[in-house]
C-alpha cells in the first residue's frame, strides 16, 4: 500500500481519535481504508492513542476509553439470567459423562453446569474457579483439578498461565466457556484479559470447545478475544421470550458451528 503522507502523524491520530469516538467501536481496516495508510501504521496508531487512556483497544480495532462496561463479581452475575442459567447449565451436564475429563471455567454459566454433576462417577473435572471447585468437595467420585495461579476477587478465580503444565498430563474431552460476548468478527470475549489468556490457553487442550451463554451475550465484545467463531464446536444458548431464532444465530450455524437454542 501506498502511504498517504498528507496528514502529519499527530494530525493522523487526533482524526482518528475523532472517528473511534463518533462511530463508538471502529477497525483497522476501516481506519486504513479512511486514511490511506498500513494496518501496521493503524495499530501503532492505535496502541499509542491507548497508552495515553484516549481509546480502549478491542480484537481487529477500538473503542472509546469509557466504552467498556467494567467487571462485575461472580456474586452479582449468579444473580442475573438465572433462569436461562440453569437451563444452560443443565443441558450442557447432558454432555458430561461418566470417566470423562473435562474444563470448566469460572463463569457463573459454567458454575450452574457443575451442579448437574454430582451423580457423574469417575469424572475428572479441571476448572480455575474456586466457586466450581468448591461445589463439588463432598462428592467422592469426581476428581478436581485446578491449574496453579493468582487469585482474582471479582471471579473467584485462579488466572495466569504458569501453572497449566499440570493439565498436559490429561486428555480434555471438552471445554465449557463461558463469555462476555460472542460475535463472528471477535468470536469469544471476555472483558477481562487475564480471564481470556487461561481460557485461550485451555481452549488449545480441549477436543472440542462448548460455549454456554445466554442471548443477553449475542453479538457482544468484550476487551480480549479467546476464541475465533472457527474454534467453537458447539454454542448453548437460550431465546428470549417469544424468539425462535436470529439472523446472528443462523450465522453461526453458517460457519460450521452446532447451535443448541433452548427455549425458556
Amino acid at each position: 500500500m501506498t502511504e498517504n503522507t498528507d496528514l502529519f502523524l499527530e494530525e493522523r491520530r487526533q482524526a482518528i481519535l475523532a472517528r473511534v469516538r463518533a462511530a463508538g467501536r471502529i477497525s483497522v481496516s476501516e481506519l486504513s481504508e479512511a486514511f490511506g495508510v498500513s494496518p501496521v501504521t493503524i495499530r501503532t496508531d492505535l496502541n499509542i492513542l491507548a497508552e495515553e487512556k484516549l481509546i480502549t483497544r478491542t480484537h481487529g480495532g477500538a473503542v472509546p476509553f469509557s466504552s467498556l462496561p467494567r467487571e462485575v463479581s461472580l456474586a452479582y452475575r449468579m444473580q442475573r439470567q438465572t433462569a436461562a442459567k440453569e437451563e444452560i447449565g443443565k443441558k450442557a451436564a447432558e454432555l458430561i459423562h461418566d470417566g470423562d475429563s473435562v474444563f470448566v471455567d469460572s463463569s457463573s454459566t459454567a458454575l450452574a453446569i457443575v451442579r448437574h454433576l454430582r451423580e457423574r462417577i469417575g469424572l475428572t473435572l479441571i476448572t480455575n474457579g474456586i466457586a466450581a471447585a468448591s461445589e463439588l468437595t463432598d462428592t467422592r467420585d469426581i476428581h478436581i483439578v485446578m491449574p496453579g495461579g493468582q487469585f482474582r476477587h471479582e471471579m473467584a478465580s485462579l488466572v495466569g498461565v504458569d501453572g497449566l503444565d499440570i493439565l498436559k498430563a490429561y486428555n480434555i474431552s471438552k471445554g465449557f466457556f463461558g463469555a462476555y460476548g460472542i460475535s463472528l468478527e471477535a468470536g469469544l470475549t471476555d472483558i477481562s484479559p487475564e480471564e481470556a489468556r487461561i481460557k485461550k490457553a485451555i481452549a488449545g487442550m480441549c477436543r472440542e470447545v462448548i460455549c454456554v451463554l445466554d442471548s443477553t451475550k449475542w453479538e457482544k465484545i468484550g476487551a480480549a478475544s479467546f476464541a475465533s467463531i472457527e474454534q467453537i464446536d458447539q454454542v448453548i444458548t437460550c431465546a428470549a421470550a417469544g424468539q425462535s431464532s436470529s439472523p446472528f444465530i443462523d450465522e453461526i450455524k453458517n460457519k460450521g458451528v452446532k447451535v443448541t437454542l433452548l427455549k425458556l
